[in-house]
């Protein structure tokens, strides 16, 4: 689900042409991190998604005081820093259910963008890590600050979790404000990259008729947003796509692709050098971890709560 507007120049070519000698010039401008296992039993339903779907990832309840902040103009000129790009295998940390805690050492964490503060982003760069903010792109929320920016038009049938409500991605010049200003909040927050949830709508019932053509414009549309405010962003799940929106992102982040023997999908990514960052939620390690390391992916199993334990291959 993304699309990049182009930059603007910061300088135009200057020429000296005329035939009567007169002079013009143009200017311009691999252990266990708890050895107490998971919290709960490994979940067995993931809700009424459709069979061979992966189970969506969710945050859980938000934290009083969190807001999202007005949109500010993209940037124009050339990036101050080269967008960030995680390799094949990175270690990483995937927590949604609140704020971020304490947990294993490892370079990469990918918390929830409204639960967390910039105070939270900085401390994760203080200890040497990368942030990357979660954000539903393809759902409406009840639950966030700016629900009451999203007008009933987009909003389409519930999507498995209370609350939710697919969007109508086709609705390009409603969305495109709306993203574009959760994007701001990750950017003012500090995150160097963004994970954008459910990038497969046109693969579910959501009440609209979208099709394949209509996700990548959509995906295409949310890389172009953040590669604009000089974030990375990453495709979620979207496996049949892939192959066609691999030049537009810098990482992966899949959901049950062992479970459902669908893994080698993701290898266009590992061959351009970009990492996966892959969880299973019921099979255990053994089932997963050897064709993962094959495969080059960054793989681990999770809580179905995305809470702070891991279990990584």
């Amino acid at each position: 689900m993304n699309r990049t507007p182009p930059r603007r120049s910061t300088a135009l070519l200057c020429t000296a042409v005329t035939v009567l000698l007169l002079a013009t010039a143009c200017s311009s401008g691999s252990s266990d991190d708890d050895a107490d296992g998971p919290d709960d039993p490994a979940p067995t339903s993931t809700g009424p998604t459709p069979p061979r779907s992966p189970a969506p990832s969710r945050p859980g309840t938000p934290s009083p005081g969190t807001s999202t902040p007005p949109a500010s103009p993209s940037p124009s000129g050339p990036a101050k820093a080269k967008i960030w790009q995680p390799r094949p295998g990175t270690a990483w940390q995937w927590q949604l259910n609140g704020r971020v805690q304490d947990g294993p050492d490892v370079p990469v964490y990918d918390i929830d963008g409204f639960e967390n503060t910039a105070a939270d982003v900085a401390k994760l760069h203080g200890q040497g890590r990368k942030a990357i903010c979660y954000i539903n792109a393809g759902a409406w929320e009840n639950f966030r600050s700016d629900k009451g920016d999203f007008p009933g038009s987009v909003q389409g049938e519930n999507n498995g979790w209370e609350g939710e409500r697919w969007l109508d991605i086709r609705q390009i010049d409603v969305l495109r404000p709306l993203m574009e200003r959760r994007f701001d909040m990750c950017k003012q927050k500090g995150f160097d990259g963004v994970e954008p949830d459910l990038m497969d709508g046109y693969a579910n019932k959501t009440g609209f008729p979208l099709t394949a053509a209509d996700q990548l414009a959509y995906n295409r549309m949310l890389a172009g947003i953040a590669h604009a405010r000089g974030l990375a962003v990453g495709l979620k799940n979207d496996l049949q796509q892939i192959p066609e929106l691999v030049p537009d992102f810098e990482f992966a982040v899949n959901e049950q692709c062992a479970q459902f023997d669908e893994c080698a999908k993701l290898t266009p990514f590992v061959k351009a050098d970009k990492a996966v960052f892959h969880v299973e939620y019921e099979l255990p390690n053994k089932d997963f971890c050897a064709e993962s390391d094959k495969l080059g992916l960054s793989s681990m199993r999770k809580n179905l709560k995305l809470d702070v334990w891991r279990q990584p291959c």
